[in-house]
């Protein structure tokens, strides 16, 4: 076929899909690459691809001494020996990964295998790399040798620039990308969350297989239509795909009987037949119409959750702690959520929170109904969950990111702040999370703090107001000033308190008011979004609860 055809078995490949039309790419302008990687320019054309793939990857910044073709020959004897390539034992650092064989033919398949065990040698620093067999058989198809293969694959792996990530290779960086894929799972497929939890009894775990849903199980031409992107665009691509991925599983299987006893499995044989529902472009197509945060904001989400895990000591592979075991049945007790609605919520929180357990720290049945006494009992503890049970046996509350002492920024006077990691729910009658809508209402920040000059409008204000007019307008929820040292003046309003009144508004158009007396409250519903209001408008409070997490 052409001079990149050594290591490919053709009887295996769809070569009607490909074409033979000579081709060339010219271009060098980022947004031009992006939109021909997106649109498949070079997906029908094997020898084009390889080149492109050359390229691109010859292009990747790297460490100054990077191996290349010239060590892969020097050194392959010497590891592999006169052993079978196929019999070679994979290093520990692919976590016994699939070796997918991405219809490559023998000789393909046992490069795979040599080229890992020389890759280990040249990269002592990688301790675990489960998508390093993938990109190896992938990038064997667009190679003609095994030394040049290996050069590519290196250079992949000795990327130096900080704003370029590319694979995951150690467990910490592996572990907090599935932490982070589960946030953007709950944020942005929230219909296949709630499947997920539901069905799953570890929701964590299910979200520690999103790269082997892409580098294991992904039919050949699906991953390389990725990877062409990847190239391109960086780490996102694959969170994209992946979120994608659960979309269109969650759409074929609603409503239908799982086809195993896990979640796990199914998800991984829906994958494995997805040509059956999904076409790659369909599959792309999928992917980019999700409004995802900025790379920035990613980044900023994945260091978060690195920090949680190096503060909980989990920087080598280990079992994930279970979910439902973050709120022990035994240790746990609430007058106003069971054990089960409490891990409901837990299923809804940052990954990097869900490691830890509820710590009650106020409670109006034991410690009064006192604004004061709220803020003295919550102070200090970041981030807590508010719960509110009323009268009328509703149920609600709230997840609030920020410490409650943030709030005497503003002096007297009632001031917001907080992030877009805070969210609102009910439990009873119905459960339902709001998402949330980001809210910028300076004037609330420098109303005075009487309650006759201040409560009623800015409440007020906060329901009429929720939608921004312009998308561009809206920060992203995971940002706060006090974390990451952005200006003031990006900070959003999520959350608010005074002497007289706390605030919490925004989520799908909901907003909730609490008098300082901690008896009466009241909430605003913004007709603008199709949900139901978060309880009564107005509701008399029979307990009120404040958690905290312990680690």
């Amino acid at each position: 076929m052409d001079e990149y055809s050594r290591f490919v078995d053709w009887d295996k490949m769809d070569v009607t899909v490909q074409s033979q039309d000579a081709k060339e790419l010219t271009c060098t302008e980022f947004q031009e690459l992006k939109q021909l990687a997106r649109q498949g320019y070079w997906a029908k054309n094997h020898s084009l691809r390889a080149k492109v793939y050359h390229k691109l990857i010859n292009n990747i910044p790297c460490r100054t001494v990077t191996p290349d073709a010239n060590v892969y020959r020097d050194i392959v004897v010497k590891i592999v020996g006169k052993r079978n390539s196929s019999s070679l034992p994979l290093p520990e650092f692919v976590d016994n990964s699939l070796v997918p064989t991405y219809c490559l033919n023998a000789e393909g398949i046992g490069a795979i295998r040599k080229i890992i065990l020389c890759i280990a040698n040249q990269f002592p620093d990688i301790s675990f790399c489960p998508a390093l067999p993938s990109v190896i058989a992938l990038l064997l198809h667009y190679s003609k040798d095994e030394a040049e293969c290996f050069e590519q694959v290196c250079r992949i792996l000795a990327c130096n620039d900080p704003s370029k990530r590319l694979i995951d290779q150690t467990f910490l960086a592996f572990e907090s990308s599935c932490m982070t894929f589960g946030d953007l799972v709950n944020k942005y497929c929230q219909a296949a969350h709630k499947l997920m939890v539901a069905v799953s009894e570890d929701v964590l775990e299910v979200y520690s297989d999103w790269q082997r849903w892409l580098f294991g199980e992904l039919p050949m031409v699906y991953i390389a239509r990725v990877f062409d992107v990847f190239l391109v665009e960086g780490y996102k691509v694959l969170y994209r795909v992946a979120l994608a991925l659960l979309k269109f599983f969650h759409k074929v299987r609603a409503g239908q009987p799982m086809e195993s006893d896990s979640i796990q499995q199914d998800i991984r044989a829906f994958v494995r037949d997805i040509a059956k529902s999904v076409s790659p472009e369909r599959l792309l197509e999928k992917a980019f119409a999700i409004r995802l945060f900025s790379r920035k904001e990613i980044q900023l989400l994945q260091m978060a959750n690195e920090k949680a895990l190096q503060q909980k000591g989990i920087t080598v592979k280990q079992k994930r702690q279970n979910v439902h075991l973050a709120v022990h049945a035994e240790n746990f007790k609430s007058e106003i959520v069971s054990v089960k609605e409490m891990r409901d919520i837990w299923s809804w929180i940052p990954e990097r929170f869900a490691l830890c357990q509820p710590l009650l720290l106020f409670t109006t049945l034991e410690h009064g109904c006192s604004l004061s006494r709220f803020y003295s009992h919550s102070e200090g503890h970041e981030p807590t969950l508010l719960l509110i049970k009323t009268t009328a046996k509703e149920v609600c509350g709230a997840y609030l990111s920020t410490d409650w002492s943030e709030r005497r920024r503003g002096g007297n006077k009632l001031s917001f702040f907080g992030t877009g990691e805070c969210f609102v729910f009910r439990l009873q009658p119905e459960v339902e999370r709001y998402e949330w809508v980001i809210i910028k209402h300076p004037e609330l920040a420098t109303t005075g703090s009487e309650p006759e000059n201040h409560a009623s409008p800015a409440f007020s204000t906060l329901s009429s107001n929720s939608v921004p007019s312009d998308p561009s307008d809206r920060l992203s929820p995971f940002l706060s000033a006090r974390h990451f040292n952005l200006p003031s003046k990006t900070a959003s309003m999520f959350m608010a308190g005074s002497s007289e009144c706390i605030i919490i508004g925004g989520g799908d158009g909901q907003a909730l008011y609490l008098d300082a007396d901690l008896n009466h409250g009241r909430t605003s519903h913004c007709d603008t979004f199709n949900n139901q209001p978060l309880c009564s408008e107005s509701f008399q409070i029979s307990v009120l609860e404040v958690w905290g997490f312990r680690d």
